[in-house]
């Protein structure tokens, strides 16, 4: 059975005879923007403001506070009707997969996403997703782009959503080496030998990604980097806060609802149930990936890790063209942010700001990711710049 938070509540099967849990909220204020785009575009999406009263104490606020999470945490009419963790997990077991299927490298299995074909005319994308979440976040960009004629990958880093989440020191310990380690193992399961295009996103196994390319430019063509930490100046959302924390570390490494508060913590969005549901089935479905995370984010030098990606990125350093597609609406890294790590390299790093999307652009509005991911070809322009940077360098 499941050792997510939910296990202790009686029910958490919605249906339509339920009703919601009568716990003291902190009144959230919300409405709908009308759109005639299809998903992402904001079309029946709640809006948050995140402006909160000061009201009673809950004491299961961490579970309550977010929208998508109450409307999975309800109680029956009768007690006969009384819903379970195990029930949930049958209800939404099968979600969430698309376009997936599993992969062994090495001694690991992932889960990896693929969309397009290897003979797809316009070359290979990566799409590398951030903690806490994990690459369902890219299925439609992932779609749109192999429409497109891209050949696309999305896997879930070992420890999250789908993939492999072997206990620390039995064979993974979570630290970045081993992540780049078992990364390069997948490319070469995978059949990745050709450059291809790097997209990452998030705090922590999103980083990974960009200190992966620095150690290997001669394998990217061109880096997308959608709201990921760039200077040592970004403030470490307190999630990541707390997981260091000793105790209540392992405590906020379990709470089911993790994935989904973040998500919507940093988008001016409420993410709807079906979706919702896919991102915390793997924290409803066993304690690995809490305590996954966990490790992975004890064992990273934050600050090491974005001095590293401020200067490797900077003019003298990188030499590939890099775009930055930035949800402007992000709470957890201001737009500035972007803007400051562009001006070290303007040669190389074109800035992309993407109105009405927030910390996952992917997730918040993909169409505005695929309009700025349908540039990615390498330009006969890019590629004498490319050229006189590398003669420069020898």
């Amino acid at each position: 059975m499941a050792t997510g938070l939910f296990s202790s509540f009686p029910s958490s099967l919605p249906c339509r005879s339920y009703h919601p849990i009568s716990l003291k909220k902190r009144p959230r204020r919300a409405f709908f923007i009308a759109s005639s785009s299809t998903e992402g575009s904001g079309e029946d999406k709640k809006q948050s403001s995140g402006a909160d009263d000061k009201s009673s104490f809950n004491p299961f606020g961490f579970v309550t506070d977010n929208p998508s999470s109450r409307s999975a945490i309800q109680l029956p009419e009768s007690p006969a009707e009384d819903g379970n963790v195990g029930q949930m997990l049958y209800r939404i077991e099968d979600k969430g997969k698309d376009y997936g299927s599993y992969v062994k490298a090495g001694k690991l299995r992932w889960f990896v996403r693929e969309t397009g074909s290897s003979n797809s005319r316009n070359g290979t994308i990566i799409f590398i997703h951030g903690a806490p979440t994990q690459s369902y976040s890219y299925r439609v960009v992932m779609s749109q782009m192999a429409d497109a004629g891209f050949h696309c990958f999305a896997p879930d880093w070992i420890g999250f959503g789908f993939s492999d989440k072997p206990q620390p020191g039995y064979g993974f310990s979570y630290t970045e080496e081993e992540f780049h380690i078992e990364f390069d193992k997948l490319l070469s399961v995978l059949g990745v030998n050709s450059p291809f295009f790097l997209v990452t996103q998030g705090f922590l196994v999103g980083s990974y990604g960009l200190t992966w390319a620095l150690k290997n430019s001669d394998k990217v063509l061109k880096v997308v980097i959608l709201n990921t930490p760039l200077t040592v100046s970004s403030q470490l959302p307190g999630l990541f806060q707390k997981l260091r924390i000793p105790l209540y570390g392992e405590f906020t490494c379990q709470n089911a609802v993790m994935a989904e508060r973040f998500i919507e913590a940093g988008s001016p969005y409420v993410l709807k149930l079906e979706k919702a549901d896919v991102y915390r089935l793997p924290y409803l479905s066993s304690s690995g990936p809490g305590f996954a995370i966990l490790e992975a984010a004890r064992k990273a030098n934050f600050k090491d890790i974005l001095s590293r990606i401020e200067s490797g990125f900077s003019s003298l350093s990188w030499q590939k063209p890099l775009l930055v597609a930035w949800g402007i609406s992000d709470k957890y890294l201001p737009k500035a942010e972007a803007e400051e790590f562009q001006k070290r390299n303007p040669g190389a790093v074109k800035l992309d700001l993407l109105e009405g999307a927030g910390h996952m652009p992917q997730e918040d509005w993909p169409e505005k990711v695929v309009e700025a991911l349908r540039l990615l070809q390498i330009s006969a322009l890019e590629e004498i710049w490319i050229a006189f940077n590398l003669l420069e360098s020898l």
